[in-house]
């Protein structure tokens, strides 16, 4: 290969670790809550506030690009992105100071976005959104490290569920009113946010060995990886029993079916980890297969409540 062939290649393979840095796809689990709380606004409740959902949008991206580089610096200091993640931006940049920065201003911007969102709404929004923040940073800050111990998937399903779902209520109903529809955050978010940890659960089959030697006891390294692969059916059917049920019981719309849509993924996802659980360089863009199940589902659930005005004729 000649010098400038090289220099090309080398150019190339910088520019596909930094797209597979930045993740822009993961970003869905972050809009995911608001835009399902949309749909119920929009569908059900027959109201919407659009510039409170756009405020909302953007601050979910900003906390979640904190999350995203914290994890990086986080994961630095223990060394388990060392060799097993080139893509890590510590990495790409060499300069965690940097990195740390850039996490900070991130989280800096998304809260104070929040807290003028919550002026204009509840003080409750910004409470909330801390309570998501902070269990994102038990999950993977020091002294905690919780997902060094396994309960990352609980942590997440937390946070993009009940906690965040409530934020984005409260966000888009009516100023002043006057309580936090917990009812409701725990019904529309529990579906989707499992799906979501889907997502966080299949981020770790390609690194078994990497997460085991440095201490990272993930619900895979603990199950392995054939068990934690039969697991993966029971995420996809009952993300789908949870939002499907309040439609048999009578009080979504028929048109919630639309979360159907993540299937073909979801299907195609348990399939990769059958045949190839414990063969990394087969499965590495499992968690992408998962979130293309997770964005399908929630998007079509979401469609699917805003579309009840229509199908009650509202």
């Amino acid at each position: 290969m000649s010098e400038p062939q090289a220099v090309a290649s080398r150019y190339a393979d910088r520019r596909l670790l930094w797209k597979a840095a930045i993740k822009w796809p993961m970003y869905s689990v972050a809009v995911m809550p608001v835009l399902l709380a949309a749909g119920w606004q929009f569908g059900v409740v027959g109201s919407l506030r659009w510039l409170q959902l756009g405020g909302f949008v953007l601050a979910a991206i900003l906390l979640l690009l904190w999350e995203n580089l914290s994890n990086d610096v986080f994961d630095a200091a223990t060394g388990v992105d060392a060799t097993g993640k080139p893509h890590s931006v510590v990495n790409l940049t060499g300069r965690r100071d940097r990195v740390a920065q850039g996490s900070t201003a991130a989280l800096v911007l998304g809260l104070l976005l929040m807290a003028g969102l919550a002026w204009n709404s509840s003080g409750a929004v910004l409470a909330l959104v801390l309570v998501c923040c902070g269990l994102g940073y038990v999950y993977q800050g020091p002294p905690f490290r919780l997902g060094y111990r396994g309960l990352g998937e609980p942590l997440c399903w937390l946070a993009f569920g009940p906690f965040a779902t409530a934020a984005a209520l409260v966000v888009l109903q009516p100023r002043g009113a006057a309580s936090i529809p917990w009812g409701t955050a725990w019904i529309l978010g529990a579906g989707p946010a499992l799906a979501t940890t889907l997502v966080l659960f299949c981020s770790h089959f390609h690194q078994v060995e990497e997460d085991a030697a440095h201490g990272k006891r993930s619900p895979v390294v603990r199950l392995g990886t054939a068990r934690a692969a039969a697991l993966v059916p029971w995420f996809v059917a009952l993300t789908l029993a949870l939002e499907w049920v309040p439609v048999l019981h009578g009080d979504w719309p028929p048109t919630v079916l639309l979360s159907a849509l993540g299937c073909p993924a979801g299907v195609q996802l348990m399939r990769l980890l059958q045949r190839h659980h414990d063969r990394p360089e087969l499965i590495s863009g499992s968690k992408f297969l998962a979130l293309r199940f997770q964005g399908w589902n929630g998007l079509g659930l979401s469609a699917g409540l805003a579309l009840a005005r229509v199908w009650t004729g509202g």
